[in-house]
């Protein structure tokens, strides 16, 4: 799925009001963590990571990473932050 600039755009006012519900520590990306993450936007649609300065991948590398095999859109990079997207098919949250 690719999003629109305007569909970006709603999702990162969105964005703005949620917290960090992962971060991505010293260990980096693992499978635990993609796995959680991948149960975390089945239910939520839109969530926002933290990219820990012990982190062995900058923000954006961890968010291109994390994008793929969750099938999801990275929606903001700023900073240590990064927020992803994947639209639930069993579980709509969302209209964009």
């Amino acid at each position: 799925m690719e999003l629109t600039s305007k569909q970006r755009a709603k999702l990162r006012a969105m964005a703005n009001t949620i917290d960090p519900i992962f971060q991505v520590g010293k260990s980096g990306i693992t499978n635990e963590l993609t796995d959680q993450l991948s149960l975390a936007l089945e239910a939520r649609e839109l969530i926002k990571i933290t990219v820990l300065e012990t982190a062995p991948l900058s923000a954006r590398e961890a968010a291109d990473a994390l994008a793929r095999p969750l099938r999801a859109e990275v929606v903001q990079c700023i900073g240590r932050k990064v927020v992803l997207y994947r639209e639930s098919h069993t579980n709509k949250k969302i209209e964009i």
